[in-house]
């Protein structure tokens, strides 16, 4: 008894990826191959040289709606000169699964692929047996197998088979190349080993109407030249990988094929896999590309029936660890053969891709300068042309890994080995502090770093636009602090108050851009608002005031007004002189607390801050002298005490609000390598 198999069924649980919608084209150019192949072992043809593939283009009559455009593809004809659809090769196409050529890894299932992604296939073959010249016809769909099958006798009929993959299916054409030259360099990439083999491969000619594409021509085009196949083992199984040296070109990037028979199934990108491999190589004056070839009994052995993946797992682990292959490991091994042959191509593209790294770090990231030391040194190797964003996340990533260590490093520092001598304890301890020192030099740095970024900010902020404009205030502003927060609703390094003044970093309360009725440190009515208002108090009472000294807290205003806006005059509305102290008031006219809710004895005495942040224009300095505010020594600025509201006031240019901070972070900037000017 024997099994009868469904077409339909098989055809059901054959799996084609929609976007390997070409692999029916390749499958069907590498049996040309081998009919060729087979044709010159049986003296039907003299050499590989007489062999010749036609692969034409099939489109649908219909004409675009753009004259430029060309119709769609529908299908493809493969045209050979091989050794035919004979008696044996027939039967083979009739039973699925065939085991006929099995040497060369094919699998039987070709013409499965065929039905998968198209809706008819119709062969014609002349072919010569027992010394008579036939011609085999017949059509091969899903729904009537193989039908309108058709032999005769055809005397001097030349020795030509055809098959055609007609209609397309509709979920397949939407992933089908359109234009001809990618297809043919698609084709050429997917049986390219055949061109690298010793005696090479036939004519294959891919035709378009009028545009005739040799891929011949375009593998010489390609090729710089192919080693000899290198080997290694896993496990008792041998691989070979064959190094390719393709020409330049935007098309071609190093990458590795796993082949299964002599034909590629898996492509994988080398970016980012071997260090120093990046952009192309130079071979003398010549510029290249990488490409592997690995090839192997064992991934023929293992290729799915469709030959579009593997049945190989990316990892093993447990009790099959020691017996079975990983793909993993392959990987592993492929690229360690790989890197040893680019090694002396690689000098150059190395020293460029460590200094790309420290680089960055000296001008724009030194926070990560402390552990540098500590990155494996392939990983400081990276591709020059990496953004700055990226690189950031790169190094983000090993500072991260090196403080989740570190932690865990602690927690076992805690708990002594108990059979460790005190010698061994002791170095634990001192590897540790020397690694934890590195990490604090780590956040110091990038606290300095940010506040570098945070100047050349404020300098692009006060200069005019291309529009011949000046930033609004409120740009400015928020470079400082956010605005409609308050102290408790950011985080400390979320607001730059240093800008003005160090001290308002030791603030008790800070409101951004809030009515003074809605702040917590007074009761007035007021709905005035202020830019920023804050307040430094101990939270109790009995420390405040001790009757015979000052308070210990004070009220700071700060105003900022747009660049070199120039309107300043008498009134709260255009001073923002009187602006500030107007706010001072109102905010001591209500009964003082902290913000917390504790009452300030005498509060009408804290002294009160106040710093305008403008331009020191005309009508601007016109208000400074009213109110005989000292110019400073830099002529950039005003300070004075103004004796009825009990405060300080200090009026800062941009200029100087600028350089004074440059001026109290040049240290930092300068041990850090940082431009300070």
């Amino acid at each position: 008894m024997s099994l009868n198999t469904s077409l339909k069924g098989r055809l059901r649980n054959t799996n084609l990826p929609l976007t390997s919608v070409l692999h029916p084209l390749f499958e069907a150019v590498v049996n040309s191959i081998h009919s060729i192949d087979s044709a010159i072992d049986r003296k039907k043809l003299p050499s590989i040289m007489e062999g010749k593939i036609e692969v034409r283009i099939i489109r649908s009559g219909q004409a675009t709606a753009f004259p430029e455009s060309k119709a769609e593809i529908i299908g493809f004809e493969i045209i050979d000169n091989g050794l035919g659809f004979n008696q044996e090769n027939f039967k083979s196409f009739q039973t699925l699964d065939s085991e006929h050529k099995i040497e060369l890894g094919c699998r039987g299932v070709g013409r499965l692929l065929w039905l998968k992604a198209f809706n008819k296939v119709s062969v014609k073959s002349t072919f010569e047996e027992g010394g008579i010249r036939t011609t085999r016809e017949f059509d091969f769909n899903v729904e009537r197998d193989i039908h309108n099958e058709d032999s005769k006798n055809t005397p001097g009929a030349k020795f030509i088979t055809s098959i055609k993959l007609l209609n397309i299916r509709k979920e397949y054409s939407k992933y089908l190349r359109k234009n001809p030259e990618t297809i043919a360099r698609d084709l050429l990439e997917h049986v390219l080993w055949y061109f690298i083999r010793k005696g090479g491969a036939p004519e294959v000619f891919f035709i378009d109407g009028e545009v005739r594409i040799s891929l011949q021509e375009e593998y010489d085009a390609l090729m710089l030249n192919a080693s000899e196949p290198s080997s290694f083992k896993i496990k008792n199984e041998v691989f070979e990988i064959t190094h390719v040296k393709l020409k330049s070109s935007l098309q071609n990037k190093h990458s590795i094929n796993y082949s299964a028979a002599n034909r590629v199934v898996k492509e994988e990108s080398l970016q980012g896999k071997i260090p120093g491999l990046f952009g192309f190589l130079k071979d003398g004056q010549e510029n290249f590309a990488y490409m592997g070839f690995l090839t192997s009994d064992y991934l023929t052995e293992k290729v799915n029936p469709e030959r579009v993946g593997f049945n190989i797992s990316e990892s093993v682990e447990g009790m099959f660890a020691e017996d079975e292959i990983s793909f993993s490991e392959i990987r592993k091994n492929s690229l360690l053969e790989i890197s040893k042959y680019l090694e002396e191509y690689l000098v150059e593209n190395k020293k460029v891709g460590k200094e790309r790294l420290k680089n960055f770090v000296d001008s724009k990231a030194p926070r990560y300068r402390p552990i540098i030391d500590r990155i494996p040194e392939e990983e400081q190797i990276v591709d020059p042309s990496i953004s700055d964003k990226d690189l950031d996340v790169k190094l983000h990533i090993h500072l991260s890994a090196f403080e989740s260590q570190l932690i865990a490093e602690g927690h076992d520092l805690l708990v002594p080995d108990s059979l460790e001598n005190k010698e061994d304890y002791s170095q634990r301890i001192d590897e540790y502090l020397a690694k934890a020192s590195d990490l604090k030099r780590s956040d110091l740095a990038n606290y300095v770093a940010h506040r570098k970024v945070i100047l050349d900010l404020l300098g692009k902020a006060i200069e005019k636009n291309p529009e011949g404009k000046y930033s609004k205030e409120e740009v400015l502003h928020k470079l400082i602090m956010p605005m409609q927060k308050v102290s408790d609703e950011i985080r400390f390094e979320d607001s730059n108050l240093w800008l003005v003044d160090e001290r308002l970093a030791f603030h008790n309360y800070l409101a951004s851009d809030k009515t003074i009725n809605s702040i917590p440190i007074s009761d007035s009515t007021s709905n005035k608002e202020p830019d920023l208002i804050g307040m430094n108090v101990y939270d109790n009472p009995l420390l405040v005031n001790d009757g015979s000294s000052l308070p210990l807290a004070s009220i700071t205003v700060v105003e900022i007004k747009r660049p070199m806006r120039n309107d300043a005059k008498t009134g709260e509305e255009k001073d923002p002189i009187e602006q500030a102290l107007g706010y001072l008031k109102r905010v001591r006219s209500g009964k003082i607390v902290t913000s917390t809710g504790r009452p300030i004895p005498n509060s009408e005495q804290i002294p009160g801050f106040c710093y305008v942040i403008c331009d020191i224009t005309s009508t601007m300095k016109d208000r400074c002298d009213f109110l005989d505010l000292k110019v400073t020594a830099d002529k950039m600025g005003y300070f004075g005490y103004h004796k009825t509201y009990n405060t300080y006031i200090e009026v800062i240019s941009f200029d100087r609000l600028l350089n004074m901070a440059k001026e109290r972070n040049k240290a930092f900037f300068d041990k850090l390598g940082l431009p300070s000017t």
